[in-house]
């Protein structure tokens, strides 16, 4: 069952993926950068850790956002893996929706306050350095790509979060795992404990153009405005740990 909502969920985010958010550079669209070739999740278990790759037409990770210059609308860019793990497998609570692995730029904010990507011994500066995000996504009709990230409210709501989370309401995880561009590959090293020791599941492959808002009540905090390419071509997860 799980499975069948993931499909139509993510049908639903490709089908609808082709609108413009407000500060959606144009040139994302036709980027060979964001054009999917290929993608792998390898298992090595001489090191027990899971390596998740994808391969691009162009340069992975050479395109990034140009900052907006506040957090409401600012843009995110994002090479994204959506899977079939379940929420408490990376340390959230029982959640509905679909459990993603988001590899992120956006110039305007810093949500990794524990991780000091660019190596200037400055934390709060480095957002638009590539890394990487834990999320669950359900399915939306607020915004033109079909998804967005699950919100709580933090007064009310009894959530389970792991400590690495930017505090932000919403199922999001900052985990620190480190992300490597080479050329047309970009590449994130995941350590089987990080997932509850799962070494086989299901996964996709998606670039994508996400939002930030903060204005508006009929908008999520974090929803997908634009789907640029898919591995599988139909969202229907097929690829399997190597």
């Amino acid at each position: 069952m799980k499975k069948i909502i993931v499909i139509m969920v993510l049908t639903c985010c490709f089908s609808k993926g082709l609108s413009q958010g407000d500060n959606e550079d144009p040139s994302f669209k036709t980027s060979e950068n964001l054009k999917i070739k290929s993608t792998s999740v390898e298992y090595h278990e001489d090191l027990e850790l899971l390596v998740f790759s994808m391969t691009v037409k162009g340069n992975a990770g050479a395109t990034v956002p140009s900052a907006a210059g506040q957090l409401d609308g600012a843009p995110v860019l994002g090479y994204v893996f959506p899977t079939n793990l379940n929420s408490v497998d990376i340390g959230f609570g029982n959640v509905e929706g679909v459990v993603a692995l988001a590899l992120t730029s956006h110039p305007d904010f810093d949500d990794t306050p524990l991780w000091d990507e660019n190596y200037d011994r400055n934390f709060g500066n480095d957002g638009v350095i590539w890394h990487p995000h834990w999320v669950i996504l359900e399915s939306t009709e607020a915004v033109p790509g079909g998804l967005s990230v699950v919100q709580f409210d933090k007064a009310s709501d009894k959530v389970a979060l792991p400590p690495t989370n930017p505090d932000m309401p919403m199922y999001m995880d900052s985990p620190g795992f480190q992300v490597v561009t080479q050329g047309d590959e970009i590449k994130v090293l995941v350590p089987t404990y990080r997932v509850s020791g799962k070494r086989q599941f299901k996964y996709d492959a998606v670039s994508a153009y996400m939002q930030v808002n903060t204005s508006k009540v009929d908008l999520p905090m974090l929803g997908v405005y634009a789907v640029y390419s898919v591995a599988s071509g139909d969202l229907s997860l097929p690829y399997s740990v190597r």
